[in-house]
């Protein structure tokens, strides 16, 4: 039975601090054991405990490593290539041990070229019932921002790199958006200063809300020296698809 099928159907839940670990090769469940390491990587038995990239000569052989100590999974890099955690962490062979949070992790071997192996972390907690199968539950829906029509417009402009998901696509300036603008919608007279004045207060406005990346910068810092901020709005509005693809149709000539 798999890991994910036993979960399914309701087998009875480990112990707090299990550690369930699973690749695309394999997959272990390991108690909390005071001292007890799990070895992942590319190599065999009994070098690594589950394999991880094993046809990427890339990926170390003993990649990483996860040790139960004080109550917590400990994880370490110990191979040649970064381990990517979520909200963008690495860590190196350098780095000093991370502890795992209860509930879910997943870690991202870098390999060969793109590639990007993945390993599944679960720690369970306390009355833990583990991952519950919700196929038949209604999807969760993105949760999106308000904008209105001259907002729209603006930013589909400033972010019309974003919405072709082009590789690292960064905003265009103020000063082609307002040429840009000046020729869609001529009776809206966009400058350079009126559009910082709104993109500034849109960010303020989304800040304030909860919005998923930093759209302020700290005053005691100055001004910042580029469009990180005015990047982080619009990322975020397209990975939250508040704006999406058919929007460039607002920057169809309605004259044309």
């Amino acid at each position: 039975m798999t890991l994910s099928t036993s979960l399914a159907r309701g087998v009875a839940p480990a112990p707090p601090g299990t550690l369930r670990a699973r690749t695309v090769t394999g997959e272990l469940s390991a108690p909390p054991r005071q001292g007890l390491t799990v070895r992942f990587g590319r190599g065999e038995e009994p070098d690594v405990d589950l394999g991880v990239g094993v046809d990427d000569l890339r990926v170390s052989r003993r990649h990483g490593e996860l040790t139960y100590r004080q109550g917590l999974w400990w994880l370490r890099n110990t191979g040649q290539q970064l381990v990517r955690l979520p909200r963008g962490r690495m860590l190196h062979l350098a780095t000093e041990p991370v502890p795992l949070a209860t509930g879910y992790t997943p870690l991202f071997v870098k390999g060969s070229g793109y590639r990007e192996h993945l390993v599944e972390l679960y720690v369970t907690g306390h009355d833990d019932q583990g991952p519950v199968s919700r196929r038949r539950a209604e999807t969760v829906r993105p949760r999106t921002w308000a904008l209105d029509d001259d907002e729209r417009l603006l930013l589909v402009v400033l972010g019309q790199r974003y919405l072709l998901y082009e590789e690292e696509p960064r905003p265009l300036t103020y000063a082609v958006a307002a040429q840009q603008l000046a020729y869609l919608r001529p009776e809206a007279r966009w400058t350079e200063r009126r559009i910082e004045h709104r993109v500034e207060a849109v960010r303020r406005r989304l800040d304030r809300a909860g919005f998923r990346y930093p759209l302020l910068h700290d005053a005691s810092q100055g001004r910042p020296r580029d469009n990180s901020l005015l990047h982080n709005l619009i990322k975020g509005l397209v990975e939250s698809t508040t704006l999406v693809p058919p929007d460039l149709d607002l920057m169809e000539d309605d004259g044309g």
